[in-house]
């Protein structure tokens, strides 16, 4: 491997001009492709192996034309002060603004007059319109939604108090000023950590062009492969974090091989052979993780897996080859002024002069090897204390209740909550299969009786059956919030009643709606969680175990990553479930952690954690193969990688935080769990548990059994055959190598 990229990156320095002509045009075509695509359709959401999706299956064959899963809109009014809605004036706005909305799109299903469904509430304050749509959320046009705030704001301007909500508005988040912001942070650091405004912008460019192939490339094939315009989400994200994180790498060990005196190429060459080899192992742990989304079968979550996987792949082409190439163009303004002043006095300077100063890596790594128990023992003890909140953890999917108070949605969930009750903004919906019943009618009511007397249950309308009279839908309202464990309680009570439903009745009832499927999925996603995780992390181990050729660093990495996502976990909890510090972080109000919240960070974090696992770690493989003590390998590995780390985890944190600044709750939740997820493995673990362990261990620590040494396949990711090859060489050989590029690009 090593000496494959050796080879590679001396040919892409030579031919860098070819090399990057190919990246352009190969931006070009993908850039002409997303153009010319058609619009891709948006996902229907759908879960399969729930019984809220073979609900909504059953309706779509059963009641033809219908609107089971499609969005819905609650137009919710509020007479003012000493009015009722009942009014004739008030009734007046009330009926103007259904014809207005049956009028604004064809997408509109239906529009319920709340004076015929009941929708008013006892003190006659408050009453609101449910619009129902064709299409679901994700698939409503603008059009539609642009002529129902319209309807809105035309009764607002009567008097009445008027707001809207449900999920007919619900919009992808934009992000694009995070990602600018992040990219501004990223940009600083980068400057800082190299003294260059060249070797700053190389990551940023060239991640850049990866993301804009890889998401190009997604919006091109979106028709004929059925992703849809949300699939880009995590492969942009994903996309740019490893994008500068695997050009920081290969740009450090240019720099670091062009500061012992190699040549230009030389160097390139040596950077892709031993950083770059740690690139391309780091990489497929990423691409590990984000396929490894597919085990839990929500379509939309796997699309979303393989083109974010798609991108990583993109990301470390780029780094192995535009990188060397774009090098080559730099050459030595890589370094800063000062810094080239610095290396031309040591070239000068007389053999024996004075040492270099240790940096920061190798003072803390120094620090650490001399206590490395009581670090260790720090570590973990405040890792595992800020993981005690996790114990607590509620999964749920947010609904309009966890909305910023000052936001339309939330308020119209308030006025329904406090006019009809909280159960209202989320009704279940009872689907009856009463083929096999030889009554009908008479089973849905005895099922409607049955439910109504429940806990928690408000009320249960009466059945609505479709043509063939062989399918009814029942209508439950809960006493409870949709995303209270109670409403879950109640959803689960009726499913633990079908068995004895079918019995009795020979009826076969399922619990389905908005509120039942996020329920279900929030199920599916904690059963996923488990096997997911076994996967993910058993195929990095064997992955790792070949990179490192140890059993024990391996298990390190692994067991060190699992610590750092429990305790961000529980940092989620408390601030977003518990409270804890919610004013600093804007909360608003608690509540379930987002169910697809450990999932989600378990895949982006871990990585992200193997990235600086294997960039940090193969250096001291590196340097312990090559003859150094362990201890004194941990303290070489710091020396080059700990700079590089710390840059690249403070750009990720930097970029993750912006999302904190969120009104969605869910993607605050997200930006949060991720940046303190990444400040406790890059900071705690891999700073802290990585040296303090490999300290404890000795020599130990790459402990290999002979049979497994000789069945693992050696990719030699260390380069010690790339250097015991150009040792044996020679300088004349090599000179030979370099002037004949059609051989070596023959050799490639």
């Amino acid at each position: 491997m090593a000496t494959f990229l050796y080879k590679l990156g001396r040919f892409a320095f030579r031919r860098r001009g070819f090399v990057a002509l190919i990246w352009v045009a190969l931006l070009a075509v993908a850039g002409v492709g997303a153009a010319t695509a058609s619009q891709p359709a948006n996902d229907s959401f759908s879960i399969p192996g729930t019984e809220a999706q073979k609900a909504f299956d059953l309706l779509e064959q059963r009641f033809p034309g219908g609107n089971a899963d499609g969005a819905t809109a609650r137009v919710v009014f509020r007479a003012p002060s000493g009015e009722k809605m009942t009014d004739p004036d008030n009734k007046a706005v009330v009926t103007k603004t259904i014809a207005d909305l049956k009028a604004s799109s064809p997408q509109v299903a239906s529009v319920a007059d709340p004076f015929q469904t009941g929708a008013v509430s006892k003190d006659g304050t408050t009453a609101y319109i449910l619009t129902s749509y064709k299409a679901n959320a994700l698939e409503l046009k603008d059009p539609a939604k642009d002529g129902l705030e319209k309807a809105g704001e035309k009764a607002q301007e009567s008097g009445l108090t008027v707001q809207i909500g449900g999920d007919a508005l619900q919009e992808m988040p934009e992000t694009g000023a995070t990602e600018v912001i992040g990219i501004a942070i990223s940009a600083v650091v980068l400057a800082i950590t190299f003294g260059s405004l060249v070797a700053a912008g190389l990551p940023l460019l060239t991640a850049l062009i990866g993301v804009g192939i890889g998401i190009s490339a997604i919006t091109a094939l979106a028709t004929t492969l059925g992703l849809s315009s949300t699939t880009s989400t995590l492969a942009m994200m994903i996309g740019l974090a490893v994008g500068i994180d695997y050009a920081l790498f290969i740009v450090s060990r240019y720099r670091a091989e062009l500061a012992e005196g190699r040549d230009g190429e030389e160097a390139a060459g040596r950077a892709v052979g031993t950083a770059g080899s740690a690139v391309v192992f780091a990489g497929l742990t990423v691409v590990i993780a984000l396929v490894g989304l597919a085990v839990v079968n929500i379509p939309m979550l796997s699309k979303m897996g393989f083109a974010a996987a798609g991108t990583v792949v993109i990301a470390v082409l780029i780094a192995i080859s535009l990188i060397p190439a774009l090098l080559g163009f730099a050459g030595k303004r890589v370094f800063g002024r000062k810094a080239r002043r610095r290396l031309e006095e040591r070239a000068t300077a007389a053999p024996g002069g004075s040492e270099e100063k240790p940096n920061m890596g190798t003072r803390w790594a120094r620090f650490v090897l001399r206590r490395p128990l009581a670090v260790l023992l720090v570590a973990v003890v405040g890792l595992g204390a800020a993981a005690v909140p996790a114990l607590s953890l509620e999964l749920g999917l947010p609904d309009d209740g966890s909305q910023p108070v000052s936001s339309q949605k939330r308020q119209a969930y308030d006025m329904i909550s406090k006019g009809f009750g909280p159960g209202y903004n989320g009704p279940l919906m009872v689907v009856i299969d009463a083929k096999g019943s030889d009554d009908a009618k008479g089973a849905a009511e005895r099922i409607r009786k049955t439910i109504g007397g429940l806990d928690d249950v408000a009320g249960v309308t009466p059945a609505a059956f479709n043509k063939a009279g062989d399918t009814a839908t029942l209508t439950v309202i809960s006493k409870s919030k949709p995303s209270s464990v109670d409403t879950e309680d109640l959803v689960g009570d009726i499913r633990d009643k079908a068995g004895e439903f079918k019995s009795d009745t020979g009826a076969e009832v399922l619990v389905t709606g908005q509120t039942a499927m996020n329920i279900d999925i929030s199920q599916k996603l904690n059963d996923a969680l488990l096997p997911y995780l076994v996967l993910v992390v058993g195929l990095a181990f064997l992955l790792l175990m070949v990179v490192f050729r140890s059993v024990l660093v391996p298990l390190k990495a692994a067991l060190g990553f699992l610590l750092s996502v429990v305790a961000a976990l529980g940092a989620v909890v408390a601030v977003f479930q518990w409270g804890w510090l919610a004013d600093l972080f804007g909360v608003e109000e608690t509540g379930p952690i987002m169910s697809m919240m450990p999932i989600f960070m378990i895949g982006v974090v871990f990585g992200l954690a193997m990235d600086y696992e294997v960039f940090l770690v193969t250096r001291m493989r590196e340097a312990f193969v090559h003859g150094e003590r362990p201890g004194q390998a941990v303290v070489t590995g710091f020396r080059h990688g700990a700079r590089v780390v710390t840059a690249a985890a403070v750009i990720m944190i930097s970029v993750f935080a912006g999302f904190i600044g969120s009104s969605e709750s869910m993607i605050k939740m997200i930006g949060f769990g991720l940046a303190t997820a990444v400040l406790f493995d890059a900071f705690v673990v891999r700073m802290a548990i990585v040296p303090a362990v490999l300290g404890l261990l000795g020599k130990t620590a790459w402990w290999l059994p002979r049979w497994l040494d000789r069945a693992l396949p050696n990719v030699d990711v260390e380069g010690e055959g790339l250097r015991k090859q150009l040792e044996s060489s020679g300088p004349d050989q090599q000179r030979d190598k370099d002037a004949d590029p059609d051989a070596e690009l023959t050799r490639v």
